[in-house]
């Protein structure tokens, strides 16, 4: 499984998102820009590049028609993925975190970061898909958050309700019309929440942490399902399509990560088989803690962008979707 290495960060990466083809990757960086990549041979087709601050967040519709960022110069931006041209500018008073589309593509939500004097709020507003450069200012609901700050977050299916991942480990969800908090996990994780992404039907999503585990919870009720424990910080996790594994993600903090070697830092991708709890393999060649990590649409493949300022882009080779490491207990694949 040879890796497409995309080279185009000079700093360390934040997210990095497919499109919903899998033909094109966005990756977010601290060095004030986003890179479009094609997927297929890792050539860059563009930069969106007006923010003033480390971008934190990157989000694509469904339609690949319009791109959405988040930055630390307190801004979200709206783009045209087509012609890379900046469209709307939303203006906050604290960095925005976390961004995402709703399943129809005619919301946005945002969550900005809790600082200065000022709280953490998740905003949602409303996209006017045809005539994009008149957007609104404000938002159709604001969530005030007066405790732990959200870290990260995702819209449930059907779009109705808003789950967050929080600084103090907990688990939460808003209903998007009342903005009330319907239902919450505390200390679901023993620190800090750095990522969540929903299963492929969306009827479960996952969790990383920095207290060194992922977990799986049920969307509509937030029953923890299943727990990965690993000896490092883990800075994202995502499910993979088509095949039982979770994909996990982390490394040593990167201010010790000069005093450590690659072997040591732990800075692999973890793949865990998602039911039995067990790892079953990893993938080495970053050179620092991976921070974000995305599965192709389809589960042909999966990224992962690190500290190193790199993207690798790992296309699965066959072996990958008729391996049955638990034997008749794996379902055979046709590809």
């Amino acid at each position: 499984m040879k890796p497409i290495i995309l080279q185009g960060h000079e700093r360390s990466l934040t997210q990095i998102v497919f499109n919903a083809e899998g033909d094109l990757l966005f990756s977010a960086s601290k060095d004030n820009v986003v890179n479009v990549w094609f997927t297929s041979n890792g050539e860059r087709l563009g930069t969106f590049g007006d923010h003033k601050g480390s971008v934190w967040t990157v989000a694509c519709d469904s339609q690949t028609k319009y791109l959405v960022t988040g930055a630390a110069d307190n801004t979200m931006r709206l783009w045209d993925v087509r012609s890379g041209k900046c469209l709307y500018v939303w203006e906050f008073l604290t960095a925005v975190k976390r961004v995402a589309w709703s399943e129809d593509d005619e919301m946005l939500l945002s969550i900005t970061e809790q600082r200065s004097g000022q709280p953490s709020v998740i905003r949602i507003f409303k996209i006017n898909r045809e005539d994009p450069a008149n957007q609104s200012s404000t938002p159709l609901r604001e969530i005030i958050l007066t405790g732990s700050k959200a870290t990260v977050a995702l819209w449930a299916p059907l779009s109705d309700h808003i789950i967050t991942g929080h600084e103090s480990g907990k688990v939460a969800k808003y209903d998007t019309k009342t903005g009330e908090e319907v239902m919450v996990v505390e200390e679901s994780h023993r620190g800090e929440i750095t990522d969540i992404q929903l299963s492929p039907d969306g009827t479960y999503f996952i969790t990383s942490s920095k207290d060194k585990t992922a977990r799986l919870f049920d969307s509509e009720t937030l029953q923890e399902m299943k727990v990965y424990p690993t000896e490092t910080p883990l800075n994202s996790a995502c499910i993979a399509p088509l095949r039982p594994y979770v994909i996990l993600g982390g490394g040593q903090d990167a201010m010790s990560v000069t005093t450590t070697s690659s072997r040591a830092g732990k800075f692999e991708s973890r793949f865990w088989h998602k039911l039995f709890e067990e790892e079953v393999g990893r993938v080495r060649g970053h050179f620092g803690p991976i921070n974000t990590l995305a599965v192709h649409p389809q589960g042909k493949a999966y990224a992962s962008g690190a500290e190193d300022g790199f993207v690798r882009v790992h296309w699965f080779d066959d072996s990958y979707f008729r391996s049955r490491p638990y034997g008749d207990l794996e379902p055979e694949v046709e590809l």
